[in-house]
């Protein structure tokens, strides 16, 4: 190799190392209380895409069948 050139893939995982350096990684308390509210939004969505599943349902067997 040339002393001018790098090899491309050395150089992506020393650019990527360097990068995580800089990252400011979260305590345990705020991962946990992210992951709790993370959790709670999916259960509140999941129950509210359900009902509104179960709504329509109902709508549309009423007008085909009414």
């Amino acid at each position: 190799m040339t002393k001018g050139k790098e090899n491309p893939i050395v150089r992506y995982f020393r650019e990527t190392k360097a990068e995580l350096q800089k990252v400011v990684w979260p305590s345990r308390k705020e991962t946990i209380n992210l992951t709790v509210i993370v959790l709670a939004v999916t259960v509140v969505m999941s129950i509210a895409m359900g009902l509104i599943d179960f709504l329509f349902s109902r709508l549309f067997s009423l007008l085909v069948v009414g």
